[in-house]
């Protein structure tokens, strides 16, 4: 996974296309995850972006323990989807197409 910053003072990790973002807020570090919704959460880790179609969120506040094994898992799976052809792809081929 590459490290990428974009838009100044944002990091963003790309593999075969983006993986995730990240970007400070007051008081908390939001992840996009990008194809995030492509991705199991049996965990719950996730905080938003439910009624997107592919993009997800999770908000870190200080203090909380970050969920490292759940999140590696769906970055995995992002990279995986990502070897696939990305989202599209996949769901092209679920269709049948």
């Amino acid at each position: 996974i590459l490290e990428e910053v974009r838009y100044g003072n944002r990091p963003y990790f790309l593999f075969r296309g983006a993986v995730c973002a990240m970007q400070t807020t007051k008081d908390h570090l939001n992840v996009f995850l990008y194809e995030g919704g492509t991705a199991p959460d049996p965990h719950g880790i996730i905080t938003g972006g439910h009624g997107n179609a592919t993009a997800r969120t999770i908000a870190f506040r200080e203090g909380e323990s970050i969920p490292v094994d759940p999140l590696v898992s769906m970055l995995r799976t992002i990279v995986a989807n990502n070897r696939a052809g990305g989202w599209r792809r996949l769901k092209a081929a679920q269709a049948g197409r």
